[in-house]
């Protein structure tokens, strides 16, 4: 098929919305730090902006995306971008250039390892996070992406992922929860009080995702269709009704809470991600609804009950979020949106197979980013020292301050 001009624009400007997302993570996760972490939490997301970027363009994408190999990695015959032009690629999307649909696809995997940083922020070394960030794209993200997208087992096997609830959030949540298991708690956990430093700035961020998730879910149509209109509407309904039932919930047990409300929405991002483009737009009021009540109760069941200190609660949000929206899109897909029944119009065996996704990317992620971790831990360090941590990762790590600048 001819490009399109009109695919072309709509990938691009979704790949900077997209983009957009991680700064906007970096205010999100920022605001909820304290403040003598607030910089090197933001700090996590541009490092990575940089980091994950070039990768892509060296190795990330060909093993992503290159030709299958065993079903489980792609090869190398896009490394450095070889072979990946102005033309469009009949394997993946005929009507955009090559380069747009590899841009498109590079800011998904800057965002995920981003969203593992928000479990770890106020103790974890800054060089120990780079070097995992590296491994951890290579080795966790690339092949999953290849599972699910570029050809590989998962995808085959039928499990359903429009935007990267498997590949994106399951992925990252529960690699983020290895890594709080492997890091402990934070000095003071649960005995000194650990407020948000800004939580306008934490709306601010939250706002951004929003607005940047249009391009996330939307963008995933890979064209200016209905299907992408579809996404777009299916994605708002899910972000409303999930932070409009986590503003009643946290009404109900205290007051109305705008760190908890901006907290649903983003949580109703994560849900509808895998199914935007399989389920009608009404189904995402129920998707969104849900996941907020499972979210929040994580929250408590992690915190109070188990006493894992997951710092910005990415694996009770983007986790377990994400594994409600994956077997949201096995209830709920319908085969007038992306061709596929689920369980509500009869087809039983949905459901299962998200299961299998589920299991499959969860234990992966949670094995190797153990390993991963468990590796720096014994070899160059993995936490900042005590008297670090107590000064903050601002001073210590990066010899600045969010209020007063430069440390001289």
């Amino acid at each position: 098929m001819p490009i399109s001009a009109g695919d072309t624009a709509w990938i691009l400007v979704s790949s900077a919305l997209v983009l957009l997302m991680t700064p906007g993570l970096a205010l999100f996760y920022g605001g909820m730090a304290r403040r003598k972490n607030l910089l090197s939490t933001i700090m996590m997301s541009f490092a990575i902006m940089g980091l994950v970027g070039v990768i892509w363009a060296l190795w990330g994408y060909t093993l992503s995306f290159g030709a299958d190999k065993g079903s489980f990695i792609g090869g190398l015959n896009f490394f450095g971008l070889m072979n990946v032009g102005t033309e469009g690629s009949d394997t993946y999307a005929s009507t955009i250039p090559h380069l747009a649909f590899m841009a498109f696809q590079g800011m998904f995997a800057v965002i995920t390892v981003a969203l593992i940083t928000g479990a770890v922020v106020e103790r974890i070394k800054f060089s120990s996070l780079m070097i995992f960030s590296t491994l951890w794209v290579t080795l966790v993200y690339a092949p999953v992406c290849h599972w699910v997208w570029g050809g590989g087992w998962l995808g085959g096997y039928g499990a359903l992922d429009f935007a990267g609830g498997t590949v994106v959030h399951i992925n990252a949540g529960v690699s983020a929860l290895a890594l709080v298991l492997l890091l402990g708690k934070r000095r003071g956990f649960r005995s000194e009080v650990m407020e948000p430093n800004n939580i306008p700035m934490v709306a601010l961020g939250a706002g951004l995702l929003w607005f940047g998730w249009f391009g996330f879910n939307a963008g995933s149509s890979l064209m200016a269709n209905g299907l992408a209109a579809n996404a777009f509407v299916a994605t708002n309904l899910a972000a409303a009704a999930a932070g409009l039932t986590w503003m009643i919930i946290s009404w109900i047990h205290h007051r109305p809470s705008l760190l908890g409300t901006v907290t649903g929405a983003v949580a109703g991002l994560v849900a509808i991600t895998p199914a935007a483009g399989f389920v009608a737009p009404i189904a995402a009021i129920p998707i969104g609804f849900g996941v907020s009540v499972i979210c929040y109760y994580t929250i408590i069941l992690i915190k109070e009950k188990l006493h894992f200190d997951d710092s910005l609660d990415v694996f009770a949000v983007h986790g377990m979020g994400g594994i409600w929206g994956a077997l949201a899109t096995g209830i709920f897909a319908s085969s007038s949106v992306g061709g596929v029944s689920g369980l509500v119009e009869g087809n039983w065996s949905q459901p299962g197979t998200q299961i299998v996704g589920i299991l499959a990317v969860a234990a992966f992620a949670f094995a190797v980013t153990w390993i991963l971790g468990k590796i720096l831990s014994v070899t160059i360090g993995l936490r900042v020292g005590s008297t670090e941590e107590m000064v903050g990762l601002d001073l210590s790590q990066h010899g600045e301050r969010a209020y007063g600048g430069l440390l001289r």
